[in-house]
């Protein structure tokens, strides 16, 4: 099912406006999953395949209300190749930053990640198009990375890291990921809706993270689940919301948005991690941590203005 459309300026602004709220739509993550694992006690990869199968569930349910289900397994089955790649890549996405936040911290992994995920796309596309990328869109990634730091280390965090070297390689893995996951969803977004790429992906990256959570849960001994009725309600808002939502905006926003102002929108993440515990937990936010903010919003509007939108396969 074909949903392409004829970009422009416009169309680039709600874009990046739709992968923008997809970013703050995560960086309530961190805090859901902190509040969690206190009340909880769950593994992060168990949670992990519990919000993968919440929202499969509602994607499920939404196609089943709908009277899709036939058109979105035939849009599938006709881009399957590309869809099976960008479902393992998120969930190995998903699977790597868990991890490699228990082993380096949520600071190191997330100037690591989601800081080597718009370089990468940067020589990516360098490399693609056999030039060096424009001075403009270079500028903005450089920005959106030094606000990354700032925002994410003005709390003076001292985490304890049970092995740094392993986590940052991990982190790394987890950048590329991402930034490669993006990459290969921005033309399959032009070709398939947003219900019908959203519930495959997804779907594909269930499959790899429920077995994989199951297998980690019983190898470490950690319970598979808890008494704990808000735990519950926890899991199903970081499946619905943060998995099935967000990147559902993400792929809309990817019909109209280069994949690489995509990255850089998303880095929005972390700014609303930092004001959620600001408002809610108590924490205060530095000068540095405000200067960061204003620097990763200013390198999405620099971004949107470099760039311009994907032209329609």
């Amino acid at each position: 099912m074909s949903t392409r459309e004829v970009p422009g300026s416009g169309s680039l602004w709600r874009g990046l406006a739709l992968v923008s709220l997809a970013g703050v739509v995560w960086g309530t993550i961190g805090p859901g999953a902190q509040v969690l694992h206190d009340r909880s006690g769950l593994g992060s990869l168990t949670v992990t395949a519990y919000r993968a199968v919440a929202a499969v569930a509602v994607l499920g349910l939404v196609v089943g209300l709908t009277g899709r289900l036939a058109t979105v397994v035939r849009a599938a089955r006709a881009e399957w190749g590309r869809v099976v790649v960008v479902g393992v890549l998120t969930a190995a996405f998903q699977a790597l930053f868990f991890v490699a936040v228990a082993l380096a911290g949520v600071c190191v992994v997330t100037v690591v990640c989601l800081g080597f995920a718009p370089v990468l796309l940067l020589a990516v596309d360098g490399v693609r198009d056999r030039r060096l990328p424009s001075g403009g869109r270079a500028v903005s990634v450089v920005v959106a990375v030094v606000g990354l730091l700032l925002v994410t280390f003005a709390g003076g965090a001292g985490e304890n890291a049970p092995g740094p070297g392993p986590g940052i390689l991990l982190a790394l893995a987890a950048g590329a990921a991402y930034a490669l996951s993006t990459d290969v969803a921005a033309p399959l977004s032009q070709d398939l809706d947003t219900l019908t790429i959203t519930t495959a992906t997804v779907g594909v990256a269930a499959a790899v993270l429920v077995p994989l959570g199951l297998v980690a849960t019983a190898v470490r001994g950690d319970p598979f689940t808890t008494s704990d009725a808000t735990s519950w309600w926890l899991i199903a808002y970081l499946g619905v919301f943060t998995l099935a939502i967000a990147y559902a905006l993400l792929f809309t926003g990817l019909r109209t948005t280069p994949s690489g102002a995509a990255v850089v929108a998303t880095l929005l993440e972390p700014v609303t991690a930092v004001l959620i515990a600001v408002l809610l937990l108590g924490e205060h936010l530095t000068a540095a941590g405000v200067v960061g903010s204003l620097l990763i919003v200013l390198a999405i509007a620099g971004i949107g203005r470099a760039s311009e939108p994907p032209t329609p396969q």
